[in-house]
């Protein structure tokens, strides 16, 4: 955004502003990079691809309304990644969108790697302690397998990553203390990676094949009934039209576009394309814009229902239902959320930010009669939860929900039931081929193929930490560098994971550091549901970091602003609320902003805790943009920073050292406002 008294962005003067292709082009650029550049295949192979991803979204539906073992499920969801992965991403970029034998042969043998062990059944099970030839043949092959088929996917960090882990594994006897241990052959390595349910198969896969594809079936069904623009349209009808509206109705818009989908990037670039004239002509400049975008898009990652895949992760690894790590992201969310609210608003009076006027007849109102079904089938997420229904049986129910509920608009129907009633049978299948219902389903299963692949590579590290120790050698060596300080081993720990998810996608940085760097804040005494959320927001700061800032390029690529120069405004409006996790870690009552009750502590403690977070965002949002009621000074930024930080140690002393800061900060600032006022108007 320009200093004040800079010139003003072309919208300002009055020429519009619009999102030319080619800005369109290099956004979903960046949506492929995070989710994958696939094939775009016609004619009957195009069909059959598209079949099999519609196949594969049928059965995770048929699995979560029917009886399906747990061990085949994982197995026929690795199947299918496999096959799909192998026939819709291309092995190098050149070769995008050309035919490959060597891809088919590699899906035929992955789908039989995966056959073969279903076949086997409970004797395939039994051996994995003394796997025969063909065991390790198949073995070896699907490892390798699933390695590239995490290259496809998700680039070459994770298959490097879960080579050295392999190689850790390996050549244990040989590693200096404290990393030695007594090492394990290839045939120990494939019954633990392939025989059980500790390694490929492992709980990862168990969350992707369950929950995780079932939530981007879900959002798909939403997208393809056009409920995110209608997300989108609410927002800004609700706040576009007043002081700040701009900044406020793309806050909002990426809570509800957002939650839903659990994708940072996309949410970003579907938010960017319609939000981002309204930014320009509110006076944004176009990195602040995107910066903000980013921002916004990263709150979907952190946003119930869904959040990011990484959440179900959560519930996962601690053995508890997902509407406890709902309950848990809760107040996060909203601290998010109200620290991009506060900081839109300072925007807004620090450099004169103009109202937006909305176009005749798009009141919230109107949008409410015509298109307010679409709250529908997200609230019923919770209120089944509620109930009691397990989550898959939660989000099965709700996409349901989803899919009766767009014939409410013909615009939004998934099905043209009109046509299907009057054509022959031969049109009535190319109507369903053609249908919003099938491209959602398959858009439901190929969105997270990068995902799924990132699940079963993960496995083979989970699978070593399990069968080496290393999570407890790994908490040691952090807690003796940190010379038992829980304040340092926090920080060590938020730059392990911050490292780590410069390299890897979200969840793949969750799932290392949850098996690795979560058992040094649990040696310390911190519960496990919270180091674990500490290690998902930590993870979830990746998205906005250089050099895989994918939020920000694809919002950049949007506005036509500097990519880094995005990504600074954008860890301007993010990073006051990722202090915020070292208030659930640093004291017993800082769990209570998940909504845990201290020890010994009562639901005072909760609220307490959570107002004192909430100033801390307040001091930090005012230090980070140098301006609180006024531009602040030196001084006064200093005093701010400081209490920030003073509330974010929840203990009576600091908390009344952070009131005292904050509170010189303010009147300091009364105090030159009053006295400039009393200044003859001459010299001011």
């Amino acid at each position: 955004m320009a200093e004040p008294g800079a010139a003003p962005p072309p919208a300002a003067a009055g020429e519009p502003v619009t999102i030319t292709e080619e800005q369109r082009r290099k956004a979903e650029a960046f949506i492929a990079a995070e989710e994958g550049a696939t094939h775009r295949f016609a004619g009957a192979w195009g069909h059959a691809l598209f079949a099999l991803a519609v196949a594969m979204s049928l059965y995770h539906l048929y699995a979560a309304w029917g009886i399906v073992t747990t061990t085949t499920l994982r197995y026929v969801h690795v199947g299918f990644m496999l096959a799909l992965v192998f026939l819709l991403f291309p092995a190098l970029p050149r070769l995008r969108h050309r035919f490959s034998g060597f891809d088919v042969v590699c899906a035929l043998v992955g789908v039989a790697a995966v056959a073969y062990a279903l076949a086997g059944g409970d004797d395939f099970l039994d051996r994995s302690t003394a796997p025969n030839t063909l065991d390790n043949v198949m073995g070896v092959a699907l490892v390798l397998l699933v390695l590239e088929a995490a290259r496809r996917s998700t680039g070459w960090v994770m298959p490097l990553v879960c080579v050295l882990f392999i190689a850790y594994a390996m050549v244990g006897p040989q590693l200096p203390a404290p990393w030695t241990h007594k090492g394990y052959d290839i045939g120990r390595l494939v019954g633990t990676m392939y025989m059980t349910l500790e390694g490929i198969f492992g709980s990862p896969v168990d969350v992707s094949s369950s929950l995780i594809i079932l939530f981007t079936i879900y959002g798909a069904l939403l997208q393809y009934s056009n409920a995110g623009q209608f997300f989108i349209d609410f927002s800004l009808a609700a706040f576009g039209g007043k002081a700040a509206g701009a900044g406020r109705a793309v806050t909002a818009a990426s809570f509800l576009l957002g939650g839903p989908s659990g994708s940072g990037v996309a949410t970003t670039v579907t938010l960017g394309t319609v939000a981002y004239p309204m930014l320009a002509r509110a006076g944004y400049e176009k990195n602040a814009a995107g910066g903000l975008l980013a921002a916004g898009g990263l709150g979907a990652i952190l946003s119930p229902p869904v959040l990011g895949a990484a959440a179900f992760l959560i519930a996962e690894f601690l053995k508890i239902s997902y509407l406890d790590v709902i309950r848990m992201a809760a107040i996060p969310t909203c601290l998010y959320y109200f620290s991009l609210f506060l900081m839109v608003e300072i925007d807004a009076r620090k450099y004169g930010v103009k109202r937006i006027e909305l176009a005749p007849g798009a009141g919230m109102w109107q949008l409410m009669k015509t298109m307010g079904f679409h709250f529908t089938s997200l609230l019923s997420i919770i209120v089944f939860l509620l109930l009691g229904y397990s989550p898959v049986a939660a989000v099965f129910w709700s996409t349901i929900v989803a899919f009766f509920v767009s014939f409410m608009n013909r615009d939004c129907a998934l099905l043209d039931l009109s046509l299907l009633a009057r054509r022959p049978a031969g049109w009535a299948v190319q109507t369903l081929r053609h249908s919003k219902l099938a491209r959602a389903l398959e858009a439901g299963s190929v969105t997270m193929l990068n995902v799924a692949a990132t699940c079963a590579a993960a496995g083979l590290i989970v699978g070593v930490v399990t069968l080496t120790g290393l999570g407890l050698r790994f908490a040691d060596i952090v807690v003796t560098y940190a010379g038992g300080s829980l304040v340092l081993t926090a920080i060590y720990t938020a730059l392990i994971v911050w490292v780590v998810g410069l390299a890897v996608p979200v969840t793949a940085s969750y799932i290392i550091c949850a098996v690795v760097a979560a058992p040094a804040l649990m040696k310390l005494g911190v519960p496990d549901f919270a180091a674990h959320m500490f290690i998902f927001y930590y993870a979830v700061l990746s998205e906005v970091s250089p050099p895989t800032a994918l939020s920000p390029f694809a919002a950049a690529a949007i506005t036509g602003g500097d990519p880094y120069k995005t990504t600074l405004q954008s860890w301007k409006y993010t990073l006051p609320a990722f202090v915020v996790p070292f208030v659930f870690v640093l004291d017993p009552l800082g769990v209570g902003l998940l909504l845990a009750i201290p020890k010994g502590g009562s639901w005072t403690d909760v609220l307490w805790v959570t107002v004192t977070a909430a100033l801390a965002l307040v001091a930090f949002a005012a230090a980070a943009e140098g301006w609180l009621l006024e531009k602040t000074l030196a001084i006064e930024r200093t005093l701010l920073l400081v209490a920030g930080l003073l509330f974010v140690y929840p203990r009576p002393m600091f908390d009344a050292a952070g009131f005292a800061l904050l509170g010189l900060a303010v009147a300091s600032q009364l105090v030159r406002r009053r006295r400039r006022t009393e200044m003859p108007r001459s010299i001011r």
